[in-house]
């Protein structure tokens, strides 16, 4: 007999229709309650909205393995599933090149002005405009620091060092030569002293709560440019609206946030040189249906053959 797996959230077309080749699929919600015959799921796939805790493991007693069809693992106590025997899987690398785009997109929108015309103007106003929309800064001139140097970090590394820009980074870990793309490794401290543009992109481990706190904020440069595509966590954002506030040439570009969505109360909001996008980084339609594939190695644990990418 097949085995039972429970997709909590929606994956690709293709992706399912393979797994429905291969397994009985059964389609719920996020909620335990919506999962029927909860003592025979063998398998389920989630998302971000799915919580794996013990108490949701605990409905499962056939479970043999998660997967998590994205990158992060906030969403998953790996401790608790290790205590039951249950196998995580995820997809590290689905969404590093969509990410390290749209890091490129967020540094043009900021560094690189542009203005489209909808209608023809005069060459009094051709010439006005030619002069109002120019970058103060150009990418070769500038300095941008990376906290954190994994696959994402590395990358974003390589398209930096190619349009032009010095490199630093800083890491808890040693990083290969062949990583660093020619950036120079350098303390936290001096990567938020001596960088134009710092962005973030460590992990989710409960330790980087708050990682890039008042101390490292305060010591930023006054026109310094602030990108966080990792985890709103890991920033303190009441010490970022502090240093806004006092200085009106920096500039933060925020596509994730503490909590998502957030509310009214948020202390970036109204800030003109903080600017908030819904969480939109990894949002290709290439990067999403690569994250559907987990179901690959779902499949591998259930058929007993070991997973290319166990978290």
């Amino acid at each position: 007999m097949q085995p039972l797996v429970a997709v909590t959230e929606p994956l690709a077309d293709a992706a399912m229709a393979w797994l429905r080749g291969r397994a009985r699929v059964l389609a719920a919600s996020p909620e335990v309650a919506s999962i029927a015959h909860p003592e025979r799921v063998a398998a389920a796939v989630v998302r971000t909205l799915t919580r794996v805790d013990q108490a949701w493991l605990a409905h499962f007693p056939s479970l043999q393995v998660v997967g998590r069809a994205g990158v992060g693992l906030d969403n998953i106590d790996l401790e608790a599933c290790r205590r039951r025997g249950v196998r995580v899987v995820h997809t590290p690398d689905a969404n590093t090149q969509a990410v390290v785009e749209y890091v490129v997109a967020l540094l043009c929108d900021a560094l690189r002005p542009r203005l489209f015309l909808q209608r023809p103007v005069d060459m009094a106003r051709w010439e006005s405009l030619r002069q109002e929309v120019c970058g103060e800064r150009q990418m070769d001139e500038l300095t941008l620091g990376i906290l954190g140097m994994g696959r994402i970090g590395s990358r974003v590394a390589e398209v930096a060092r190619a349009i032009g820009f010095r490199v630093l980074y800083s890491d808890l870990v040693e990083v290969p030569t062949a990583r660093r793309h020619g950036a120079e490794s350098v303390d936290t401290p001096t990567l938020f002293r001596t960088s134009d543009v710092i962005t973030l992109h460590i992990d989710g481990r409960p330790s980087n709560r708050g990682f890039v706190d008042a101390g490292l904020i305060a010591s930023m440069r006054p026109d310094a440019l602030l990108l966080n595509t990792c985890r709103g966590f890991v920033l303190d954002h009441e010490a970022l609206a502090t240093f806004l506030s006092g200085h009106a040439g920096a500039m933060a570009l925020l596509d994730v946030h503490e909590p998502e969505p957030f509310d009214a109360d948020h202390p970036l909001l109204e800030l003109p040189n903080a600017h908030l996008a819904p969480h939109l980084a990894s949002r290709t339609r290439t990067a999403m249906d690569r994250m559907s594939w987990v179901v690959r190695d779902v499949m591998a644990v259930l058929e007993g053959r070991e997973p290319d990418c166990p978290a």
